[in-house]
């Protein structure tokens, strides 16, 4: 994770009041636009699940959530969200959508083991969603066609903020780029996989790396992906990994890459089983999750999550996620906003 830079001559743009105001607008604007865009229905989410079932995700693979007994329930111990993208997975199951429809919701989590700066907090708000797809979309084409529909009602959100506070100017490309980790690998071969995301991203303002979680030529991985939802390890069309990736901006007040959504075709029974098997964690098909998709009684489907703090934070030109959401922050984070004019909630 990068060290937090706080910009030098940092001044909002919007104050408090009109700042809790553009929020409410954007999220209603976005959500009503996504759920049209992908033909998706709003459903209720958890804040907690069931511990030991698999329903939970561990992210990279390795952050554990917090945990605790159920009153009332001898044995019984739930965790505390970080991701819905197995327990969508089993909704779309269990409500019966069809082909080409899905679901979104409100996802609120908390990730205890993420180190907080400028773009991270421990509590984490976006939209989750899950969509049907056929076993012939599993393709990178359809990857995209997705990924350029969620771009779409990026900017046309953007548009909105602009028209309702012309002092913030639209700053997104009309188009998103796309680009895969070997590619930057290649190109970038002396930086970091951050720092590969920045270049690119300056470059052409908005992109979407494809193939994160498999290793790259060097035997090292652009960033983690947990074995179990996307899928990283099944060939493109051009012979390459990875049926996932993140939208990634460029930042015009961090002047850095920003990462707004992380999505992916999910996992099958085949990948799920190479991916265990390449991550050394096959005793996770004894659990409940796994042993559906296993059995074959979970659809294939496309998903992801997106932001709402991190829109809000690029939208109204915020250099702290502070500025968007309500959460709690060392005090030494808090004098250093303090003394670059950033007032966190």
């Amino acid at each position: 994770m990068e060290e937090m830079k706080l910009p030098t001559g940092y001044k909002s743009l919007l104050g408090p009041m009109e700042t809790e105001k553009a929020i409410g607008k954007i999220k209603e604007f976005f959500q009503i636009n996504l759920a049209l865009e992908l033909d998706l229905i709003r459903v209720t989410a958890p804040m907690f699940v069931e511990k030991g079932t698999g329903i939970n995700d561990d992210l990279n693979g390795v952050e554990k959530p917090l945990s605790f007994p159920m009153q009332g329930e001898e044995g019984l111990d739930v965790e505390i969200v970080q991701s819905l993208a197995k327990w969508k997975r089993m909704k779309l199951a269990d409500l019966g959508f069809q082909m080409g429809r899905g679901l979104y919701t409100d996802m609120n989590a908390l990730r205890p083991e993420d180190v907080v700066d400028d773009i991270h907090s421990l509590y984490v708000d976006q939209w989750d969603w899950e969509k049907v797809i056929s076993e012939d979309e599993r393709t990178v084409d359809y990857l995209k066609r997705i990924v350029r529909k969620i771009y779409d009602v990026i900017r046309r959100t953007e548009r909105l903020v602009y028209h309702e506070y012309p002092e913030i100017e639209p700053v997104l490309p009309e188009n998103i780029t796309f680009v895969h980790t070997e590619d930057l690998e290649a190109e970038y071969p002396d930086l970091t996989p951050r720092e590969r995301e920045t270049e690119a991203s300056r470059k052409y303002g908005a992109i979407f790396v494809i193939g994160i979680g498999g290793a790259l030529k060097d035997g090292e991985y652009h960033d983690g992906r947990a074995p179990d939802y996307d899928d990283w390890s099944t060939p493109t069309g051009d012979g390459r990994k990875g049926l996932n990736g993140d939208i990634v901006v460029f930042n015009p007040v961090l002047k850095r890459s920003f990462e707004l959504s992380s999505m992916g075709i999910r996992v099958n029974p085949q990948s799920l089983e190479r991916q265990l098997e390449i991550r050394g964690m096959t005793d996770r098909k004894k659990l409940y999750f796994h042993r559906r998709l296993l059995n074959g009684e979970l659809p294939d489907c496309i998903g992801g999550g997106i932001g709402q703090s991190r829109l809000c934070m690029l939208y109204l030109r915020k250099a702290h996620i502070g500025e968007i959401q309500a959460s709690v922050w060392p005090h030494a984070m808090r004098e250093q906003c303090r003394q670059h004019g950033i007032s966190l909630l």
